[in-house]
């Protein structure tokens, strides 16, 4: 049995709620790498094309403003 067979046996064992702080464990934890993921390909020069073309656009006037609904407000007040 491999260590990922072994892993999938283990998590079909879990409670309900074993389950759901592992789920909430793991989504964290997800998100952590991505997060360093993406810093890495950011320092990396990886976006710089990307935000120089967006940039150039606003500039020229081709964007334009997105209506944000109340819950997204509520979640990122910062971008009022």
């Amino acid at each position: 049995m491999s260590r990922i067979e072994s892993i999938q046996k283990q998590i079909r064992g879990l409670t309900p709620k074993e389950l759901a702080h592992l789920r909430d464990w793991f989504l964290e934890f997800d998100w952590e790498a991505w997060d360093r993921q993406l810093e890495r390909d950011s320092r990396a020069g990886k976006f710089d094309s990307v935000v120089r073309k967006v940039l150039e656009d606003h500039a020229a006037g081709r964007t334009t403003r997105l209506r944000r609904t109340e819950a997204l407000k509520q979640s990122a007040p910062l971008l009022d």
